[in-house]
């Protein structure tokens, strides 16, 4: 398996865990605006950016 598509893996699955985090942090109550503003930027760019090389290497013809 190529390391590329491995790191998307890595980052696609890190910003899933923390887009449920944030969604799990909402929903108790238990934390503040920030903290939920950042888990939940850092998730999306996470997500989207392994999203994108996961894409990206796919359309490729290595």
């Amino acid at each position: 398996m190529n390391i590329k598509k491995i790191l998307g893996l890595v980052l696609t699955l890190l910003g899933i865990g923390g887009l449920i985090y944030t969604a799990i942090l909402y929903v108790n109550g238990s934390g503040e605006f920030k903290i939920l503003a950042v888990y939940g930027i850092l998730g999306a760019i996470f997500f989207f950016s392994g999203m994108g090389l996961i894409k990206r290497l796919g359309s490729s013809n290595e």
